[in-house]
């Protein structure tokens, strides 16, 4: 009998066989739009909820990619040496460390199996993970490493997309219900972004700014950006 495939074979898999060609280019007016209503919103959850400076956190990001988040909160003032990145894909591994400091660390292979000390960041980060793992025990494997990784008083940074895509059966919607099944002792500071993708490529071939303008009608944004609060250890 053949062994059956992991979440986490199948996960490499998907991902491995796609491809997204030019879609996400940062050039691309969509692309560089969202990215920046993005990376604005979570500054603003980060100044709210964040009480000391950037460059003394520690942050940790579940499925870094190419490592262009980690480059982003570089920007933000992080410290090179506190933050950490785990990605699946061997060719994205080697990408992220060609584009970032030898000092971030970048650990190789599944999220489940890489040793991270717990109750050692201040942040952990995941955007849009969760919504390709279709196997709920995975999904809550995972989001019990993330808790555990994350000191009292800090904060899971969370940004996927909360609807199916009909046209993608790799990938699946995360709703805030199944959220807050994820993480039942966090607190929720919940914001939607991102006018859907779908509609985004086509209004910013006309003109980039009617990005905005169709981001104005809330049903038509696709994600939640939420920062889920640890709750700090009471003293005695």
């Amino acid at each position: 009998m053949k062994n059956q495939k992991t979440e986490v074979d199948l996960v490499f898999e998907r991902y491995s066989k796609r491809n997204v060609g030019n879609r996400y280019n940062i050039l691309n007016a969509d692309v560089w739009k969202s990215t920046y209503e993005r990376n604005q919103s979570i500054l603003k959850i980060l100044a709210r909820y964040c009480d000391t400076n950037l460059a003394q956190k520690t942050l940790l990001e579940v499925g870094c990619g190419n490592g262009r988040n980690l480059l982003d909160c570089l920007r933000f003032g992080f410290t090179p040496s506190l933050l950490t990145g785990i990605e699946l894909l061997p060719e994205q591994v080697n990408i992220a460390k060609n584009i970032l400091p030898s000092s971030v660390n970048i650990y190789k292979g599944d999220a489940l199996s890489i040793q991270i000390p717990i109750n050692s960041q201040d942040i952990v980060f995941q955007s849009v993970v969760f919504s390709s793992l279709l196997d709920n025990n995975f999904q809550s494997a995972l989001a019990i490493k993330m808790w555990q990784w994350l000191k009292p008083g800090g904060g899971i940074l969370w940004y996927d997309f909360i609807f199916n895509n009909p046209s993608n059966p790799d990938v699946r919607g995360v709703p805030l219900k199944r959220v807050r099944e994820l993480f039942p002792d966090g607190k929720l500071i919940v914001k939607r972004v991102t006018l859907a993708p779908p509609i985004s490529r086509r209004v910013c071939k006309i003109h980039p700014n009617l990005y905005h303008l169709f981001n104005m009608i809330p049903w038509l944004r696709t994600h939640v950006l939420i920062w889920i609060e640890k709750p700090k250890v009471s003293v005695p």
